[in-house]
C-alpha cells in the first residue's frame, strides 16, 4: 500500500501512527497540499491529504474512510490491541474524538500556523506564498490554548482520553498535538496532565517516525523528538 502524505499533515500522521500500531507495510509518497497534479486529482478530487493507495489500486481518500478501513481490515484481529472498541457508545466516544482533534482543531489552529509558517515559506507566490499573516496566527495560538484546557481535562480525567484503554482517539489527537509541538506552539507546563498523556504515547515504537519528520522552512523546537521533556 502506498500513503500519499506532507509531513505536517496531521491527519497523514494520524493515518501513519494508526497503520503503525497495526503493522500495516506501506510506503510513502509525498504531496504538497498546494500543488494540484493531474494525477493525484484523479486519485482524489477533492485534493486533500491522506490517501491512501490500497489492495487492487484503489483509493481511499479522506482521515476518516482511511481510519475505518484500516480498522475493520487489521483491526479485528488485533483482539485487546484494537484501537477501535467493541461497545458502540465507546465507539462513537472515540469517532468523536477523532473529529475533536481531526477536524476541530484543524481548523481552530492547526491550518493557519502551518500554512503561515511552513507551507507560505515552501509555496510559490502564485500558489499563495509569502509574508505570514500575523492575525491569523494570533488568533490560531489563543484557540491553541483553549484545546490544550481541553486536552488537560481529559488527560487528567480519564486513563487514555476516551477511557480506559488506548484507542484511535489518543492517536488521532497525539498526531494533531505533534504538529503543533514541531512548531514551539504548545506551553507545556501550563498543560502537566497533557504532558504526561503525551509522554506515554510518544514512547510508542509506532510513534518514533512521526518524531524524525522535519520539513525545510521550520527546524522543530529541541524538546521535539525527546520522550521526557
Amino acid at each position: 500500500m502506498q500513503l500519499y502524505h506532507h509531513p505536517m499533515s496531521a491527519s497523514s500522521r494520524f493515518i501513519r501512527f494508526l497503520m503503525g500500531e497495526y503493522g500495516v507495510e506501506y510506503s510513502l509518497v509525498h504531496q504538497n497540499p498546494w500543488d494540484r497534479e493531474a494525477e493525484f486529482i484523479k486519485l482524489n478530487p477533492a485534493g486533500t491529504l491522506p490517501v491512501l493507495i490500497a489492495e487492487s489500486d484503489v483509493a481511499i481518500c479522506g482521515v476518516y474512510a482511511i481510519c475505518e478501513y484500516i480498522d475493520e481490515t487489521r483491526g479485528t484481529m488485533m483482539r485487546e490491541r484494537r484501537l477501535m472498541p467493541d461497545y458502540p457508545l465507546e465507539r462513537a466516544e472515540v469517532r468523536r474524538l477523532i473529529d475533536w482533534f481531526c477536524v476541530r482543531l484543524e481548523q481552530d489552529a492547526t491550518k493557519a500556523l502551518v500554512r503561515e509558517r511552513i507551507f507560505k515559506v515552501e509555496m510559490p507566490r502564485n500558489s499563495g506564498g509569502g509574508a505570514p499573516d500575523s492575525a491569523a496566527m494570533r488568533a490560531a495560538r489563543n484557540n491553541v490554548k483553549q484545546h490544550m484546557r481541553y486536552l488537560n481535562w481529559l488527560a487528567g480525567s480519564r486513563n487514555w482520553l476516551s477511557g480506559k484503554t488506548l484507542t484511535a482517539a489518543d492517536i488521532a489527537a497525539a498526531a494533531s498535538i505533534s504538529v503543533l509541538d514541531y512548531m514551539g506552539e504548545i506551553s507545556w507546563p501550563e498543560s502537566p496532565q497533557a504532558a504526561e498523556w503525551y509522554q506515554r504515547v510518544k514512547s510508542r515504537p509506532a510513534f518514533r517516525p512521526i518524531l524524525e519528520d522535519r520539513v525545510r522552512a521550520l527546524t522543530p523546537v529541541s524538546h521535539y523528538a525527546d520522550l521526557d521533556f
